[in-house]
């Protein structure tokens, strides 16, 4: 299936993200030491609410931050049938921003090559390669990604529940190379807040932004669907498991696969 998009028009200006967003990213951005003087930033876009609201946030600290930094945009597009990203083109070098856009037939090649593993998971390490040796040929040194509270909450409770352990993504941390820093400034934001703004604003989100992951069950939107019900029997739910997290979050070493039955949202 192929989707059709209309036209963007060229923007003059960006769109500003409501306080509460801006404060929470803000305060991620401070608490973890993530945006440095003359970092140069590559966003990981897939057209989803969660990294078209921080592309926004970006644009807005970058204008409005002390901290002088540079930003651009990439796209990896894994030639998913239903999956179209090309818009996203006009869309940022609407902003005035760097765009790269990657294209891989990482559907085709998991058929091949994939052995014992999911296809979220595989897709997922996949793309984040290209966006480091995006990165890498590009001259950037910090890689942004725009996984929020809830994605850290589910992958919690999924490495707890399935693999044994206490894991969730980190909030900064360095490749197993060294060469790169990986960052995610929305750590302390809801999912909530990322649609509310994505709709208020009129942001053009690609929804099912991975239809191969949307189209069957997924140990994940089980998670997601736990989370819901507790939290609708205890409104601090997320708070407490923010306070619970925060030691996994800030572990120096390199982040290695987050678990092996879903990493849908490990990029």
């Amino acid at each position: 299936m192929t989707r059709f998009y209309s036209s963007i028009r060229p923007m003059t200006a960006t769109v500003k993200p409501s306080r509460s967003l801006l404060r929470l990213a803000g305060q991620a951005i401070a608490d973890y030491t993530m945006i440095r003087p003359g970092d140069r930033l590559l966003l990981g876009l897939s057209g989803g609410k969660d990294s078209l609201s921080l592309l926004h946030v970006l644009l807005h600290l970058r204008d409005k931050s002390p901290v002088r930094f540079e930003l651009a945009v990439a796209t990896v597009d894994p030639c998913i049938d239903g999956y179209d990203p090309f818009y996203l083109k006009d869309y940022v070098t609407s902003l005035g921003l760097p765009y790269f856009y990657r294209r891989q037939a990482i559907v085709a090649r998991a058929l091949k090559t994939m052995r014992g593993d999911s296809f979220c998971a595989y897709c997922a390490r996949m793309r984040r390669g290209i966006l480091y040796d995006t990165a890498r040929q590009q001259g950037y040194n910090v890689l942004v990604l725009a996984q929020h509270l809830d994605d850290l909450a589910e992958s919690f409770l999924m490495s707890a529940f399935y693999n044994g352990r206490l894991r969730t993504m980190k909030a900064h941390y360095v490749n197993d190379a060294g060469d790169l820093r990986i960052i995610r400034p929305l750590v302390y934001v809801r999912e909530r807040q990322t649609a509310d703004f994505a709709a208020r604003a009129g942001l053009p989100v690609i929804k099912d932004n991975c239809p191969a992951c949307f189209r069957v069950p997924t140990k994940r939107r089980y998670i997601k669907n736990l989370l819901a019900v507790q939290e609708s029997e205890n409104n601090l739910l997320f708070g407490s498991l923010l306070s619970t997290m925060r030691p996994l979050m800030t572990q120096s070493t390199g982040e290695s696969k987050i678990d092996s039955h879903d990493a849908s949202k490990s990029v």
